[in-house]
């Protein structure tokens, strides 16, 4: 965790003498913003591409570059200001704010955690209990030791009887031709790949164990210093953001096709498969898409301190914002 200092300072000293407040405008007058992804794009960012494709961020008067993260995340570049928003999780924000980094999560993706663990069918992995024994690919992160025992601990199972390896770089279907027996995936990405090859999953939800585990992943994020300086465009990204994935809640197969035309390289029948099974769970119970509650930044940064995987006091309500949120009409 102490690494985030280090790559924050060496952020902040690139940056001297910048400013959020200086905004810059393009040749038609627009607010140039950029948003960095977590990740290669995928379902996860639909709204953000369609949000650009139909002309919402416009609207509300913004030019956006949608980047991708590259060696330097999301996270850092908007710490830091030279990105004002990025795609982040509620774990890592968790993880900065008790270090005093100024992350800000301003609406949450997707409502509920759809990540787990995910094993082939042949593994015969269908409990916790089942983890004793088999071998665990990941990336060597001391929260996957953490949350790995909080569900084996449910079945009364012994965390010392699996074995936890650092599997790098490799993809799902890869780790599982080789000895490795399960690994923690998105259901949308993988759990959809998996269908469309014909590979039975055996898949474990981690909210399936623990409520403390039904955290925000992914969120869009600024930081502080963009709140406080130009809150006004913090509304405007967020505004168009929401229509953006309102839009592919609606329209899941029109949303995945414009997906396709800015990623061409992307499975076509995945992403389509992807995005109908992600439709109604962008918002899923909440009251329009983007709420966060505080309960859920509190029980998991307790979960987190239980298990001895955050350091540091925890202020959630801190953490994250609703007020940028469209304002729903009231009938």
């Amino acid at each position: 965790m102490k690494k985030w200092l280090f790559i924050l300072m060496a952020a902040l000293l690139t940056l001297v003498g910048c400013s959020e407040k200086e905004a810059k405008k393009d040749a038609k007058g627009l607010t140039k913003v950029s948003v960095v992804l977590d990740w290669t794009p995928n379902t996860n960012h639909t709204g953000l591409y369609v949000a650009e494709k139909l002309g919402y961020f416009k609207e509300q008067g913004l030019d956006v570059d949608i980047l991708l993260p590259g060696e330097t995340g999301a996270d850092q570049l908007v710490a830091s200001g030279k990105a004002q928003f990025g795609v982040s999780y509620q774990e890592g924000i968790t993880q900065a704010r008790v270090q005093d980094v100024p992350l800000v999560s301003i609406a949450a993706i997707i409502q509920h955690n759809t990540s787990g663990f995910a094993s082939t069918a042949a593994k015969g992995i269908t409990s916790p209990k089942d983890f004793e024994g088999k071998t665990y690919g990941g990336w060597g992160a001391p929260l996957e030791k953490a949350v790995l025992q909080s569900l084996m601990q449910t079945k009364n199972a012994d965390i010392n009887k699996l074995d936890i390896v650092n599997a790098g770089d490799l993809d799902f279907f890869t780790m599982m031709k080789k000895d490795i027996d399960f690994a923690w995936i998105y259901y949308a990405w993988t759990g959809i790949e998996a269908e469309l090859r014909g590979e039975k999953l055996n898949m474990l939800y981690l909210t399936d164990y623990s409520d403390q585990l039904d955290y925000y992943t992914p969120v869009l994020a600024t930081n502080e210093k963009m709140i406080k300086d130009d809150p006004e465009t913090v509304k405007a990204f967020v505004a168009a953001a929401a229509k953006g994935y309102e839009y592919a809640i609606n329209h899941p197969k029109e949303a995945a096709d414009i997906l396709l035309e800015a990623v061409p390289d992307l499975d076509k029948n995945l992403v389509h498969k992807s995005q109908e099974w992600l439709a109604d769970k962008y918002q899923d119970d909440a009251a329009q898409w983007g709420e966060q509650k505080l309960s859920v930044w509190e029980n998991y940064a307790k979960w987190m301190t239980d298990n001895k995987v955050l350091e540091g006091e925890f202020n959630a309500k801190q953490a994250f914002t609703n007020d940028f949120l469209p304002k729903k009409e009231t009938k």
